[in-house]
Order: C-alpha cells, then sequence, then structure tokens
C-alpha cells in the first residue's frame, strides 16, 4: 500500500482514526490526518517497537490492524495457510513465555509452535489438549501466576541453542541483507557534486565484501538479494528467505537519513517488546556488533535498540540489522564513499561474529581480535 501521511484524507484515514480512538490514542473520530493523528501515528508506532516516522506503510498498518484484538475477545487457534494474527496473539504468547512455555518469539502470529505451548499448558490444568484458546483455556490462564522467576526462560533456551552449536565458524550458515533494492527502492539517496550515493548501492558493496571475509573465516553466506534485482523484497520476503536457508544469524545493513545533516553515527537493533521480552542471543550480537564498529571507526555511538520489524520478529535465528551512519551528513558520507572505510566495517562485523560463538567466558577486549588471523588459521587447517 501507499504510505498514507499528515494531509491525506478520505476512508482510509477515516479507520485509521477510528482504531486509534480505540486505543485511546485520539480523542475524535474523522478523515483528516492532521497533526492530533500524527502525534497519535507516532506515540503508537514508539509503543510497538516501529520505525517512528509518522507515516502509516504496510508494517504500521498491519500493526494498527492487529490491535484490534484483546485477549479473550475471541477463540484463538491454529489456521492453515493462514494463521490468525492479532494483539491478543502477542499477548497470548508473552503470558506463556512468562509461565515456562515454549511458544517461540512474541510475533503476534498463532503458529504450530504456539499452538504446541498451548496444549502443553492445556494437558498440565487438565483441559483437552487442543492447542485452540477458548473460554476455559483463559480461565485457566487467569487463574495462574508466573511460573518461572529469576530469568527469562526464553533467554535460556537461545543461550543453550546457541552454546550447543560450539565456537567454530567453520560449517556455520549466516545470511548477509543488503538493505532496499529492486525497482525505485534505491533507500536514502544523496547528491554529492556530479555524483549521486544511494544506500542500496553502497550496502550491496559492504554485503559483497563481507561475504568474501566470512566465506573466508569458514562460513556458508547466502545474500538475499543482488546488485540490480527486479523488484523489491519485503521485511518478511526476507525474513523467510533465511528461515529457509536453515541460517544460524542473520545481519541486514542500511544507511540511515535525516533532514537536519548534523545527524550522524552508528545504530544497531534487534528484536524486542515493549514488555521487555526480547531475542537475547540477537541482544548479544547487536552490542558486539555495535561495540566494534565504534571502536575500530571512531563512529559515533548511537547505541542498541529493541525492534519488532519484521525482518527482526520473523527469523527464527537470531537476527539484527546496523544503520551504518547517515549518508545526509556530510561527515559519515565521507567515510562510507571510501572503500577503506567500508573494510573497517567488514572487520569489525567479522570480528562480532567470531565473539558471539566464544563462549562468554573466553570472551575478549572489543577490537582486540585480529581478522587477519581468522583466514590464516583456517588456512593452516586446511
Amino acid at each position: 500500500m501507499r504510505s498514507i501521511r499528515r494531509g491525506d484524507s478520505g476512508p482510509a484515514v477515516a479507520e485509521i482514526r477510528s482504531i486509534l480512538v480505540g486505543l485511546e490514542l485520539l480523542e475524535t473520530a474523522g478523515d483528516v490526518f492532521d497533526d492530533a493523528m500524527d502525534t497519535a501515528v507516532r506515540a503508537f508506532q514508539q509503543s510497538r517497537g516501529l520505525g517512528v516516522d509518522g507515516l502509516v506503510g504496510d508494517e504500521t498498518w498491519g500493526a494498527l490492524d492487529a490491535s484490534r484484538w484483546r485477549l479473550g475477545a475471541r477463540t484463538l487457534f491454529h489456521s492453515v495457510p493462514d494463521a490468525l494474527v492479532g494483539e491478543d496473539v502477542r499477548t497470548l504468547q508473552e503470558r506463556l513465555l512468562e509461565m515456562g512455555y515454549d511458544s517461540g518469539r512474541a510475533d503476534s502470529i498463532y503458529g504450530q509452535r504456539t499452538a504446541r505451548a498451548v496444549a502443553q499448558f492445556q494437558r498440565e490444568v487438565g483441559l483437552t489438549p487442543d492447542g485452540s484458546c477458548g473460554p476455559q483455556t483463559m480461565k485457566a490462564l487467569r487463574r495462574l501466576g508466573r511460573k518461572v522467576v529469576g530469568g527469562r526462560p526464553q533467554w535460556l533456551r537461545e543461550a543453550e541453542a546457541f552454546r550447543q552449536a560450539g565456537t567454530n565458524l567453520v560449517g556455520k550458515t549466516i545470511v548477509i541483507d543488503p538493505g532496499h533494492g529492486g525497482g525505485d527502492d534505491s533507500g536514502v539517496v544523496v547528491p554529492d557534486g556530479p555524483l549521486r550515493w544511494s544506500e542500496a548501492d553502497l550496502v550491496y558493496d559492504l554485503a559483497s565484501r563481507l561475504e568474501g571475509r566470512l566465506a573466508a573465516a569458514g562460513m556458508r553466506v547466502h545474500l538475499t538479494r543482488g546488485p540490480k534485482p527486479a523488484a523489491p523484497m519485503s521485511g518478511a520476503d526476507r525474513a523467510a528467505l533465511a528461515n529457509s536457508l536453515g541460517a544460524d544469524l542473520l545481519i541486514s545493513l542500511h544507511l540511515d537519513g535525516h533532514d537536519n545533516e548534523a545527524a550522524d553515527g552508528v545504530a544497531t537493533y534487534h528484536f524486542g517488546t515493549g514488555s521487555g521480552l526480547s531475542s537475547t542471543v540477537g541482544e548479544r550480537l547487536a552490542n558486539l556488533v555495535q561495540r566494534e564498529i565504534v571502536v575500530r571507526t571512531g563512529m559515533r555511538d548511537c547505541h542498541i535498540h529493541a525492534k519488532t520489524w519484521e525482518l527482526l520478529r520473523l527469523t527464527r535465528m537470531p537476527a539484527v540489522r546496523v544503520d551504518l551512519g547517515y549518508l545526509t551528513s556530510p561527515l559519515d558520507r565521507d567515510r562510507l564513499v571510501n572503500p577503506l572505510f567500508r573494510e573497517q566495517i567488514v572487520e569489525a562485523i567479522l570480528a562480532a561474529v567470531q565473539r558471539m560463538y566464544y563462549p562468554v567466558e573466553a570472551d575478549v577486549p572489543t577490537g582486540s581480535i585480529d581478522v587477519r588471523q581468522l583466514r590464516m588459521v583456517l588456512a593452516q587447517r586446511a
């Protein structure tokens, strides 16, 4: 869909306003996207871990549509091929995770894993384990409190699965996702004298360099797109590709842009909800990538952040998105268009990936890994 923004009017705006009124973010209905609605949309995006831009695109609309549902308002069940999606599903998943049942990520999708977790809960409280959440299951859920204390069970599952994967990069599968690309989707585009720099081109160059370095370290590397794809890919499409490849990690590369050219720096994002549930292995990867890039390049540290973007929410492996500077910043742009600087970024990400597979007790200081040694060690083993 076309992004709906301030100044627009019509039935679509009226429907969005109606949802925002129901969420008590707006006081009045109507069919005009005014300043009050812009503020409400931004508040909604902030509360749901989406990009805060005031635009209602596909992802924001999906979250708004899902927010119509409250847990208990309908019977939830595993539906094939079109799974039930909604805020009520996310609330149920978070409740199950708090009680120690493995429903996977709180992705708002009532899939097979969520149905299995519900069936396990039903079995333990003496209900028919049919995997659907109706009135009797809701009654049992309201009766019981937290079952797991002193830690997050999902964190323990993810961390243990990652530990069992071993410390060696050889044989691990990683997906590198150069953002944007395809059709007219070039991302941030900045004219600079006779040149024209685009986010899609620069991140593809970074992804290609990173592909070579990771492959040389023994990993199986896949890119989500080529240099000139025919059509854009959505975050859900990229997540589905990574899932189909059985990837161990996903790293998505982007650049940022802002009206104020003084905005600069690098930021890294991992999956996380407003209630504190997150992919903690993804959070650790985000921390390592962010710290390695800041130390090795000297870029401004814009820190790590939890988001619920489709690419982070729908992937089944630890996934991060790195915004590697502002193409609209003269400072960052001068660095990013320099191939030697892009090599520094690639080395930083490679060092972060290697540190992900070190046991926590054997980790090393940020910036201390000589990535050239990784290739030498691999060559000696070969």
